[in-house]
């Protein structure tokens, strides 16, 4: 299974890059993570952000695999617990289906994406800086792998 995080953002500091890698890196083959980044559109005093939000989900459509099993991270999302993460990685994986975790800009997903969408994840009801999500994802999907292989990290 590979799992595809399509996150708006690029330029990020060395210690998102180093979190995130982090976690990949230790994700067997059989469950690969890999990123994809999108540059996020400019944004100035008056820009028109929705048109900014429309031309960053197009780009995020360009990248997601064929046939991908679309997954949005979204403040309206389930909240999931590690366990229950595991238990969907599960049902992903027997689905032998491309995942895509879709994290949009700061003013969220584009409606392209969402309706694309299978599935909507909540991390948690706080706010977390953007650029945090996707290490606290990577840790997540590593931890809900380590439950599933009977692996001693989640301990």
């Amino acid at each position: 299974m590979q799992i595809h995080l399509i996150s708006i953002g690029n330029r990020m500091p060395g210690w998102v890059q180093q979190g995130y890698h982090e976690y990949a890196k230790r994700l067997p083959r059989e469950c690969e993570l890999l990123l994809k980044e999108i540059a996020p559109g400019k944004r100035g005093k008056n820009s028109d952000t929705s048109r900014i939000i429309r031309e960053e989900g197009e780009r995020m459509l360009t990248v997601l695999p064929d046939k991908a099993h679309v997954v949005t991270l979204d403040l309206v999302g389930k909240d999931w617990s590690t366990e229950q993460l595991a238990e969907t990685m599960q049902r992903w994986q027997e689905s032998s289906r491309h995942i895509a975790l879709m994290i949009g800009g700061p003013e969220g997903l584009s409606p392209l994406i969402k309706e694309r969408a299978r599935e909507s994840w909540r991390l948690s009801k706080l706010t977390f800086p953007h650029p945090l999500v996707r290490v606290i994802v990577a840790e997540q999907i590593y931890r809900a792998w380590s439950i599933l292989n009977h692996h001693p990290y989640h301990r």
